[in-house]
């Protein structure tokens, strides 16, 4: 038998970032994939081809805006091979350095498919059989489960169509097609209807629910709903789709809701959410337990029920994001170690990667409501920002939550340009306890669109400069 210290289940971001740590503790570690390369959905078929194509794509909206300010080009000629070799070269060349940072730590990497025996033993099956010759069988002291998620597909649309595509089929390009059908208006299904609408597509999205971006902000959502709305051929609530026919030259897809009846479409993309991989690889013969919603229970440093195992990522429970899976690593190979790791975050802070983008971190005015929380709400509309009136982009908005009785910042959200890369202040001020006297005398550079962030923390004082807001108390 192979045998290792600690064996980590999966390897994407959660996955490698507990391996890498682990090694770096002195740990002897081993991970085993499916998948031939380190990067996870994240890294092939996610975050980083879906951010690659928004960049790629965001050129086409940024020229026709500069028509506004009299600079015109011709309209763009799209490659799609191009376009598509471009975006794979990206994920290539990540994916390479993983596997370099993984021999440069020792990390042995098995390309298999590992089933547990039991808490201890997997059996290695499938993949690379090259990289485990020694023996089908790999049995260690610590397992840690990194095996993510997987796109939801409803039995209803799964009708073994090439015209139906997952988000794995939408990242891959396979055609740009003239009538495209988004189901969901989640952020997978945002991001991706964005890429194909500017690239030629007529884009029309339904969503079940009365709004997109359900879990989101409402004053956030407006701005972007307003863009969409222009560069959408429809978004349609409160609607969900009844029945799909491929007719071989398209898709006949069956509305039930405010856009009741028969639609015609070249290609439909299906992007109603994730489900956490957690059968099918023998946890059964564990001790771990599964939840309801099909994750694995987990404590505050990711111990399952067994053990010898922990869990960590998108199968470990919401939210289901990659840096919530490497801040889960984390823990997870603290605890391993013996030292005190505590999965205690009081903000992480989620990205909706659309144009404006959508960013927030803490609590959520539906939050506190729900909680319970009183929270005091300071607003700073970014059409009194001298960098978003300068580059075009006054659309945006930064929202703070903020405790009324010690003015420390609970929550915070930013609707904008740029907004994913703005959301980090915030974050942090959460998690230091800062107060908005503290982001409000903090020096930002001018201008900058991050100003918003230190003026908004001063409205709510009744001092910022650049709007006026009744005096509510001193700073």
């Amino acid at each position: 038998m192979i045998e290792t210290q600690v064996c980590v289940l999966g390897g994407g971001p959660g996955g490698y970032a507990a391996a890498f740590l682990a090694a770096d503790k002195g740990m002897d570690v081993t991970v085993v994939d499916v998948e031939p390369r380190l990067g996870g959905t994240c890294l092939l078929r996610g975050c980083i081809p879906s951010k690659a194509l928004l960049h790629a794509t965001e050129s086409i909206t940024a020229t026709r805006h500069l028509r506004e300010w009299g600079i015109a080009f011709d309209p763009p000629t799209i490659d799609v091979d191009a376009l598509r070799n471009r975006k794979d070269k990206v994920v290539d060349t990540l994916t390479g350095g993983l596997g370099q940072l993984a021999r440069q730590r020792k990390v042995r990497v098995v390309n298999a498919r590992g089933v547990f025996v039991d808490s201890q033993t997997l059996q290695l099956e499938d993949g690379d059989p090259s990289t485990y010759e020694e023996s089908s069988r790999l049995t260690f002291e610590h397992g840690i489960i990194a095996t993510g998620s997987s796109p939801a597909m409803p039995g209803l649309l799964d009708i073994g169509s090439e015209r139906i595509w997952s988000s794995t089929e939408g990242l891959a390009l396979p055609e740009i097609p003239q009538r495209l059908l988004v189901v969901g208006g989640g952020y997978i299904g945002l991001e991706l209807g964005q890429i194909y609408a500017r690239l030629g597509s007529a884009v029309t999205v339904v969503e079940m629910l009365p709004s997109i971006l359900a879990g989101a902000d409402a004053d956030l959502v407006r701005p972007l709903k307003n863009r969409l709305g222009r560069l959408f051929a429809d978004i349609h609530l409160a609607t969900k789709v009844a029945g799909v026919d491929d007719t071989g030259g398209g898709v006949k897809v069956t509305l039930d809701g405010k856009a009741s009846g028969e639609h015609e479409f070249d290609a439909v993309l299906v992007a109603v959410g994730r489900r956490p991989v957690s059968r099918g690889f023998g946890l059964e013969n564990t001790g771990a337990e599964i939840d309801d919603q099909g994750f694995i229970e987990v404590d505050a440093q990711r111990r399952t029920a067994d053990e010898a195992l922990v869990a960590i990522g998108d199968v470990a429970g919401e939210p289901m994001l990659a840096h919530k899976a490497s801040a889960d690593a984390v823990v997870a190979v603290e605890t391993l170690a013996g030292e005190q790791g505590e999965f205690d975050y009081r903000a992480i802070p989620a990205v909706v990667f659309t144009d404006p983008e959508i960013a927030y971190t803490g609590l959520t005015e539906a939050d506190a409501r729900e909680q319970g929380v009183d929270v005091a709400v300071s607003r700073y509309p970014w059409a009194a920002s001298g960098r978003a009136q300068s580059i075009g982009r006054t659309d945006g908005l930064t929202k703070l939550l903020i405790d009324p009785e010690t003015d420390r910042i609970l929550g915070a959200g930013i609707v904008g340009h740029g907004a994913g890369e703005l959301i980090a202040e915030a974050t942090f001020a959460i998690e230091m306890g800062a107060t908005a006297e503290d982001l409000g005398r903090t020096i930002h550079t001018h201008p900058t669109l991050s100003e918003a962030t230190r003026f908004a923390a001063e409205a709510y004082y009744g001092i910022a400069t650049e709007i006026y807001r009744p005096r509510k108390k001193e700073p």
